[in-house]
């Protein structure tokens, strides 16, 4: 016996339900009454929850633009929503959404380890910023004007967070005190000191290059570490690569100690950083929750640098706004094993998921 199988999609048709609310008068007293539409009817003419959905999805989700997704949406379905209908849509979606986002920013805030990061964001042909925090299965985005402090605060997860704080070397990050502590990405500084070998001189090259090999063999450590299920790496491996380390920092403090070129002045700087910022570096060697770089939170934020490929730039504020509520709502239900679609239609129809709920 020969089987052969074919997966085939049968055709999908919108269909339209009539809701007729027929109003009668009392022949007695003229009082009339007037039937009821059914929760989430409030309109003449309108989509559904399965339909908005549909249509935020292939905008918001699978990034189409606004007009493509209108037409993916004709030709797909057989229905025609506007432009206009479609981020009314999404704004409807993104409002109903609001019980999961504040979900999320409460499970970010009490967790132990977070990722931070910002990128430029293009808001009405103006440079805007999106901010995104991450810890696990939470995800959060938010658009905000400013890149520093402010922008932090708005999106409502530092000013709050007590646990240790994972990010690049952007200074308003180091303002906020009362975390736990601050461990910087180690896979920017490799890039750094990758820098340096190819650019400096034989000297800088093998301070930069020691303090490389220092950071990969810690981290080596680390991983094995983890998977071996123990609380902490060798304290004699800790020990020499740290020393190590703190060596190669004074070496090129050192060398450079002249700042008499721009390399100069950069290389002074990153040593000098090495060696003022080293609990911070290898926080990842000291406490096994906390991972070797911040890559978690940059392949969040990419997403947004995808948006606006795609697009050019988002045009109003509000518009932004919408974007970032719903990405964060899909990436944290999609670590949570729930489909976008079922996520969305769930929202579009008034009912969200919520973290913490089935």
């Amino acid at each position: 016996m020969e089987r052969r199988q074919v997966t085939e999609i049968p055709p999908v048709r919108a269909e339209v339900t009539e809701h007729r609310l027929i109003e009668r008068e009392c022949g007695g007293c003229g009082a009339l009454t007037k039937g009821r539409a059914p929760d989430g009817v409030a309109a003449p003419v309108q989509y559904g929850p399965r339909a908005a959905a549909l249509g935020v999805y292939l905008w918001h989700g699978q990034f189409l633009s606004r007009d493509r997704a209108c037409a993916a949406m004709a030709d797909m379905f057989g229905c025609t929503p506007s432009p206009g209908t479609l981020a009314a849509m999404a704004k409807k979606t993104a409002g109903a959404i609001a019980p999961a986002l504040d979900a999320i920013i409460t499970a970010l805030i009490e967790s132990e380890v977070a990722h931070f990061d910002e990128t430029g964001f293009r808001v009405a042909r103006k440079l805007a910023w999106a901010h995104s925090a991450s810890s696990g299965k939470f995800v959060l985005v938010t658009v905000h004007a400013r890149r520093g402090r402010e922008g932090m605060e708005a999106a409502g997860v530092l000013p709050s967070f007590a646990g240790i704080a994972c990010h690049d070397v952007w200074k308003p990050y180091d303002g906020y005190a009362d975390v736990a502590g601050h461990a910087l990405c180690n896979t920017h500084l490799l890039r750094e000191l990758a820098a340096v070998t190819e650019t400096g001189t034989a000297g800088d090259v093998i301070w930069a290059r020691q303090a490389i090999d220092a950071l990969l063999e810690l981290k080596q450590a680390a991983d094995a570490a983890a998977a071996a299920g123990q609380d902490a790496i060798d304290t004699e491996v800790l020990e020499k690569q740290g020393r190590w380390l703190r060596d190669a920092a004074a070496a090129g403090i050192t060398l450079n100690a002249a700042r008499r070129s721009t390399l100069q002045k950069k290389r002074h700087a990153l040593a000098t950083r090495m060696r003022d910022r080293e609990g911070d570096y290898l926080r990842f060697a000291h406490d096994l929750r906390v991972p070797f770089d911040n890559n978690e939170a940059e392949q969040v934020i990419r997403m947004s640098k995808l948006r606006i490929k795609v697009s050019g730039c988002m045009r109003p504020m509000t518009g932004a706004g919408t974007f970032c509520v719903i990405r964060s709502y899909l990436a944290t239900a999609s670590r949570h094993g729930i489909s976008w679609l079922d996520a969305l239609t769930r929202a579009a129809g008034g009912r969200p998921w919520i973290p913490g709920t089935t």
